[in-house]
């Protein structure tokens, strides 16, 4: 009886570990888009980390209209597309896009995106500011003026990275996208769930991964 328990238990202990690593490979080959919105009334501002500021904490303000979300692309992005009241003036955005970097696509990236924030925005990646712009952006679905998109390039290695947008839109909420080009390609790709970037592990899988590993060694151990 005992034993039969003893190998209960192992397989209950397997199966947890075994769901921790499906979880944390589920997404394997996709980045995480983050699209985050508020009510805001904030012009200009003077610095990349002053964006950063003024959209946070219209962000963390629950408003009608606006919300968190995580679209499949980053096409096409609007609040008026993804939440509920289809509002269109008075915008703060964030987003936050996850990605992983293999060794072998270590090097020279390039991020470019395509917005329509009335008042400026700012980029940045994994907390450091790339840059801002405080003119009226709408890239109207083209890259060929400079100054209504974004376009940085940054070394990367390997690793997870993180590449935050923040931007304040006063009308009228245009489809705005963000893109990556990575080392030894020519071609941009939009950030998706299919982008094939290595996948960032939520933190729950790594705690269940954890616990799941924990329990093994103690029943090995009782078993020993």
């Amino acid at each position: 009886m005992k034993n039969m328990t003893e190998r209960l238990n192992g397989n209950i202990l397997t199966a947890i570990v075994a769901a921790a690593l499906a979880a944390s490979v589920g997404n394997a080959g996709a980045s995480t888009i983050t699209v985050e919105t508020g009510y805001s009334t904030a012009g200009a501002q003077a610095s990349a980390d002053a964006y950063r500021s003024v959209v946070e904490a219209a962000v963390a303000v629950a408003t009608a209209g606006y919300g968190t979300t995580h679209p499949a692309a980053f096409n096409d992005v609007s609040n008026h597309g993804l939440f509920p009241g289809l509002i269109t003036t008075n915008i703060a955005f964030e987003f936050t896009i996850a990605f992983g970097v293999t060794t072998a696509q270590a090097g020279e990236w390039e991020f470019r995106a395509g917005t329509d924030f009335g008042h400026g925005g700012a980029v940045f990646l994994d907390g450091v500011a790339l840059g801002f712009k405080t003119n009226d952006m709408w890239w109207a679905g083209s890259y060929a003026n400079p100054s209504q998109s974004f376009d940085y390039t940054s070394m990367l290695a390997g690793g997870n990275h993180v590449l935050s947008i923040y931007g304040l839109e006063g009308c009228c909420d245009g489809g705005q996208q963000v893109q990556f080009r990575a080392p030894g390609t020519k071609e941009f790709t939009s950030f998706s769930t299919t982008d094939g970037l290595a996948a960032v592990p939520e933190p729950a899988s790594y705690a269940l991964f954890g616990l799941g590993l924990l329990g093994l060694g103690v029943a090995r151990r009782r078993k020993a």
